[in-house]
This record gives C-alpha cells, structure tokens and sequence, in this order.
C-alpha cells in the first residue's frame, strides 16, 4: 500500500478489521479467522493504475448480507453490488483507497 496508516484506517473502520500488531512499514490486521498483512510501499505503482490487475482477494465468508450492510454503511467504494452468482456464490465486491478490488462472497 501507498500510505499504510490510510490503509489501515479503511480496513478498520470500513471493513471492520482488527489490529493485531504493527512493525515498521507493516500492519497485521484480522477478522474473525482471516488474517491480511499489509507492507507499505511508497515507491510501487498504485494499484488503481493496474487496471484488472488491482484484483487482490477473494475472502469468503459467512453471513453475507450483513457484512455487506455493514461495508455500505460505512462508506465503502463498492466495484459489485451484492448479487447471487451462476457460479454458485452471493458476492459483492470493494475497491480500497489504493485501488485493490476486494471481493466478498458466500456459497449458496
């Protein structure tokens, strides 16, 4: 990520992540099982100039409809509105102030 303190604010209080340790440059945030470790990066292109290649996760998770409510209310840039796919999955999908593209599902 381009500002890791930035990162770190949207993923705590937009995706509901935890703090669970800093280092120099790095952050180590959770939610229930899911771990994600962000480095910062200055000097890298942003992701949002990548184009498809922003794409960063997939995380699935249970409970859908309510983490999506609780994404949307806390102002997330959505790239998907939550919608059942053909593919077997209910998924939306975030793109974070860097540019990564989140996405979020659970099987149907």
């Amino acid at each position: 990520v381009h500002e890791l303190d930035a990162s770190v604010d949207y993923y705590t209080r937009v995706l509901g992540m935890a703090i669970d340790f800093t280092a120099q440059g790095w952050a180590f945030l959770s939610r229930g099982s899911f771990r994600l470790m962000l480095g910062e990066c200055p000097d890298a292109i942003p992701a949002r100039e990548l184009g498809d290649h922003s794409y960063f996760v997939y995380v699935t998770v249970e409970g859908i409809d309510e983490f999506y409510g609780e994404v949307v209310a806390n102002g997330a840039a959505l790239t998907q509105t939550l919608a059942d796919k053909p593919w077997g999955m209910r998924e939306f999908g975030v793109r974070t102030p860097d540019g990564h593209r989140l996405m979020f599902g659970q099987e149907l």
